[in-house]
């Protein structure tokens, strides 16, 4: 797995079992090339600055004003942002490379856009109010101007009734009538009135409260306006009814404005005179057409101006976002006593020493420094971060591992093996090349237009399976293998490969077990022959199968898991973890489940009929009885006792020396030391890395003596039940198999049997629905986690201890993607 990542440029060739070397450097900068070189380190991102502040609030750090400052800056960015986004205005994308434009210029300029965008803003909403205000008049003037007409011709009406009432009546009685019909102008009631709109879920209460408040002494009338219309104060379209109220005196008007103010009810001006009237709705329907010439104006001015924004946008973003992570990271810059330099720290991978030295260099000159950058190599005890160069391939198999916990520094790395054991034990528990291919389509979709994918913004989900693309497409190509040994497609047997070795002696052969079959040709050359197919000896077959290749698989991994122990053991320089942790696991693990393996492979080459269970149960309950038919081989009686002698002396073996050996050291390490040796500072960086090193510290014997015997009865047990926990691959894969054969069985079959064209396309459907959900979706789902967690548990709790921390250098290639 070594040189993965190709040795282009300044990278060397990567080797993925173990990170890079590391060194903490420390970089003593002039303040006036501190900014610029900063950015050229940001640019080549193989730096991870330490916080030499930490004790300091970010409001008492050198550089908190231009954080500040740039903060404006993003929330003018911002509110250009929103705004753009309201006006279906989309920023350019900004593909070439950084112009080099100056942040006062910027800061000018954006002060600038947003003072006229605002102002244009807050005229737009003035003239906007102003016609929605106007809209709601010239409703008003509509809708009360048709009451009032109304009421003037139905009073019209009423008058001339009465007068020809009046033409045909005798003499005497006229002069009466018109006595009584006098009334005293001094007592007449002068009736006042007041129109708008109020909204209709409040129409009914409104009329209500305006009944009680004067107690009956109102006339209103309401009229209902078909369309919505938007409210003036808060510029949302509602629903409205005209109103007309009448009343009598000052009182009841005062009343009546209180109530249409709490009712949230605007109220317009009216005349009753019909000539007015008029005049008022010529007027508006005027300044409405005036309004609307100057709002389209203004929209048009504006979205010009978001336009030439929006051409800008992501360079101003870009830059701004880069200022301000260039001044978080010299906040992290210590000032020196002369107030001259600033004095950085942090870790670089070692083969990048002579690309930041040339950026250190190219700054200095850049910046007209009289005065370069100092570079030196620092020692320390302190852990280095873990650093894994990764392509678009093997990043998302090292997530995986990640996600567990992260390496510690140069420890071996589950992902050089997990690349391949990771879907191949997903594809042992999915194993149906038809599924696998379905799977593969899918897959071949991301990766063929992953470029334009890339640059999209896809759902969670979907963002999930793209960027594990790599190992869904590794997932399906081992499916579509472990299918072809399965002889599965879509729970179909085919005989790909050869004719099946079996025939039928009569025609129940299908109703029979392998009695009925006569090997008639060779052995099937690739996988299960698919005669076994449709038996009534099928699922025990597959299930004796199935559940003797899960424990070979399982007991094959944990011993990869124990050998990567030793490669750490020996990486380390670490005698006592190889003879007193390595080699007392490999006994134990291989005399007792690895001797179950062997015991498994040579039933299947010699054909025998021995029961394992028995062999295995009565290894330990009789050790010294005979073993009579379940034997396998000469000798085997003896082959077990020192098998089970030898675990049980590989538990003590493991649990006692180790402590005893390691406080040994300790004292032989620190005996008569009162003084330690002062060392070369010119080396580089040496870390003290293997569990055994304590420096100058306590030594804690019962610590080390009760972790060494968790550990230990750890192993024993989880060497039981990890095996065991292996056999999820045959239950997984058991349960695939058979969910498939039910769904082509119950659903197909059946569907096609009823000879009803309808119901063979209804069929068909549910056919291709179940699939997709329950096996292509939810069983993929249910392997990957089984596949993840034997990997976590059972794989890398043998030698991965996962603390270490990853290294997160300063760098702007992610800053685009960035959300504020």
């Amino acid at each position: 797995m070594a040189e993965i990542g190709g040795g282009g440029g300044c990278c060397p060739p990567m080797d993925l079992m173990r990170s890079e070397p590391m060194q903490l450097v420390q970089v003593i900068v002039p303040m006036e090339s501190a900014h610029l070189t900063v950015s050229y380190l940001g640019d080549l991102g193989l730096v991870q600055f330490k916080d030499l502040n930490s004790d300091k609030s970010p409001f008492q750090r050198t550089y908190a004003a231009q954080i500040k400052r740039c903060g404006e800056m993003a929330r003018k960015l911002r509110f250009f942002k929103d705004q753009m986004s309201k006006a279906g205005v989309s920023p350019k994308e900004f593909l070439g490379k950084d112009v080099d434009i100056d942040l006062d210029d910027v800061e000018v300029k954006l002060g600038e856009l947003e003072a006229e965008l605002s102002e244009i803003n807050a005229n737009n909403d003035k003239l906007q109010r102003s016609y929605n205000e106007l809209m709601e008049y010239k409703l008003v003037l509509e809708k009360a101007g048709e009451f009032f007409a109304s009421a003037h011709r139905s009073a019209t009406a009423q008058q001339s009734e009465i007068e020809s009432q009046q033409v045909g009546e005798d003499a005497l009685e006229a002069p009466l009538l018109q006595e009584e019909k006098s009334v005293d102008p001094t007592k007449q009631v002068k009736l006042g009135f007041l129109t708008g709109l109020v909204p209709r879920e409040k129409s009914m209460v409104f009329e209500r409260i305006l009944f009680r408040a004067t107690r009956g002494n109102i006339f209103i009338r309401q009229s209902v306006i078909e369309e919505s219309v938007v409210d003036p104060n808060s510029g949302e379209k509602a629903e409205k009814n005209v109103f007309v109220v009448f009343y009598s005196g000052e009182r009841a008007k005062s009343k009546i404005l209180k109530i249409c103010e709490a009712f949230g009810a605007n109220r317009y001006p009216f005349s009753e005179e019909l000539s007015k009237q008029a005049q008022m709705m010529t007027e508006v329907t005027g300044r409405l057409a005036e309004l609307k010439t100057t709002i389209s104006a203004g929209l048009d001015h504006r979205k010009i101006l978001l336009e030439t924004i929006g051409d800008k946008f992501e360079q101003w973003n870009l830059k701004v976002r880069k200022e301000k992570a260039i001044y978080h990271t010299l906040n992290m810059l210590s000032l020196d006593v002369t107030k001259k330099c600033l004095v950085g720290e942090g870790w670089s991978p070692v083969f990048a020493t002579p690309e930041i030295q040339k950026a250190l260099q190219r700054a200095a000159v850049d910046s007209n420094s009289q005065v370069g950058s100092i570079f030196q190599v620092l020692r320390t005890k302190e852990m280095p971060p873990t650093f894994f160069r990764t392509n678009k391939f093997t990043t998302a198999f090292q997530e995986i591992v990640d996600a567990y916990g992260v390496a510690k520094y140069q420890e071996a790395n589950p992902t050089v093996f997990t690349i391949v054991t990771f879907p191949f034990l997903f594809a042992v528990m999915f194993g149906d090349w038809g599924h696998g291919i379905c799977l593969l389509i899918a897959t071949m979709y991301l990766v063929l237009r992953e470029k334009k994918l890339s640059s999209q913004k896809l759902g969670d989900i979907m963002e999930m399976a793209f960027g594990g693309r790599y190992v869904i497409l590794m997932m399906s190509l081992f499916s579509i293998y472990t299918g072809l040994i399965y002889n599965e497609f879509f729970s179909i047997p085919f005989p790909l490969f050869a004719p099946s070795a079996y025939e039928c002696r009569d025609a129940s052969c299908s109703e029979a077990t392998t009695i009925g079959l006569i090997k008639t040709r060779d052995t099937y050359p690739f996988g299960v022959d698919p005669v076994w197919h449709g038996t009534r000896s099928e699922l025990p077959f597959l299930n004796s199968l199935k559940m003797k290749m899960s424990i070979l698989l399982g007991v094959a991994q944990m011993n990869l898991g124990i050998i990567m122990s030793f490669c750490n053991a020996k990486f380390f320089k670490s005698a006592v973890n190889i003879w007193f942790q390595f080699v007392p696991q490999m006994i134990f693990l291989n005399c007792l489940f690895g001797y179950l393996s062997a015991l498994i492979i040579i039933k299947w080459c010699t054909g025998s009929q021995a029961d394992l269970y028995h062999v295995m149960i009565y290894m330990f309950l009789s050790p010294m009885e005979d073993l009579g038919e379940n034997q396998l081989f000469p000798h085997q009686k003896t082959v077990q006792l020192t098998f089970l002698f030898l675990a049980l002396i590989s538990v003590p073996w493991m649990l006692l020396p180790k402590p005893f050996i390691l406080k040994k050291q300790h004292e032989a390490r620190h005996q008569g030391q009162s003084y330690a040796q002062l060392e070369e500072t010119d080396e580089s960086l040496q870390v003290e890395t293997n569990g055994g090193a304590h420096g100058h510290e306590e030594f804690e014997f019962s610590e080390i003596f009760v972790h060494q015997l968790i550990h230990t009865i750890e192993f024993v047990l989880g060497a039981v039940s990890n095996t065991a926990s292996y056999l999820r691959l045959w239950a997984l894969s058991l349960a695939h198999s058979e969910l498939s054969s039910v769904f082509y069985e119950k659903v197909l079959l059946m569907a096609w049997g009823f000879n009803n064209f309808l119901i063979l396309i209804v069929g068909i459907l549910v056919f291709i629905f179940a699939t997709v959900g329950v096996l292509l979706v939810m069983e993929t789902l249910s392997a990957f986690l089984h596949a993840l967690r034997l990997h976590w548990v059972e794989y890398q709790n043998k030698f991965y201890e996962g603390d270490g921390y990853k290294f997160a250098p300063f760098t702007f290639t992610l800053l685009g993607n960035e959300d504020e």
